[in-house]
């Protein structure tokens, strides 16, 4: 198989190339990652999974809690690849699991900061944590917590581009 872009002799029409040591060409810009979407800056950025609510609570039930260790290791771990700043996914699992309280507190802050830093208005903040906690006392609480958080995640996942 014959790759225009490495002859020399042949660059892409409108592909820049640059010449290496070894005298082959290669292009002067790398696409972006598999699942990033270019930036307007022209570097790339990483974009998280749109992840549906419905499915979620159901893998939370069906996996007896465990589940919400997952969301919680690949959402931060998504937002801090995203953005540069947060828990990122290591912290959360151990936050989780020795000081899980404070995680839907957390999560949905730095949600709401993604929008901020985006020049959005924020749909949740650490104060929507209070549907998990107290919330719980309602029974209701903590899923009205995850439908907020996860759905407003998933919002801003597809504003900059997920699918």
């Amino acid at each position: 198989m014959t790759d225009n872009i490495s002859s020399p002799d042949v660059p892409a029409a409108d592909v820049p190339v640059v010449a290496t040591t070894a005298g082959q060409g290669v292009p002067a810009t790398v696409p972006p990652p598999y699942g990033a979407s270019p930036s307007p800056h022209g570097s790339h950025v990483a974009l998280g999974k749109i992840r549906g609510t419905g499915m979620c609570i159901l893998l939370l039930f069906v996996t007896f809690g465990i589940y919400s260790i997952v969301w919680y290791y690949q959402t931060h771990d998504e937002m801090k690849r995203h953005t540069g700043d947060g828990l990122g996914g290591g912290l959360a699992i151990v936050l989780a699991l020795f000081v899980g309280f404070v995680m839907p507190y957390i999560s949905s802050s730095e949600v709401g900061q993604m929008y901020e830093r985006a020049g959005q208005k924020k749909p949740v903040s650490g104060a929507t944590g209070l549907w998990y906690f107290p919330g719980m006392l309602i029974l209701v609480g903590p899923i009205v917590w995850f439908i907020k958080t996860n759905g407003a995640l998933n919002d801003y996942w597809r504003s900059q581009g997920a699918v």
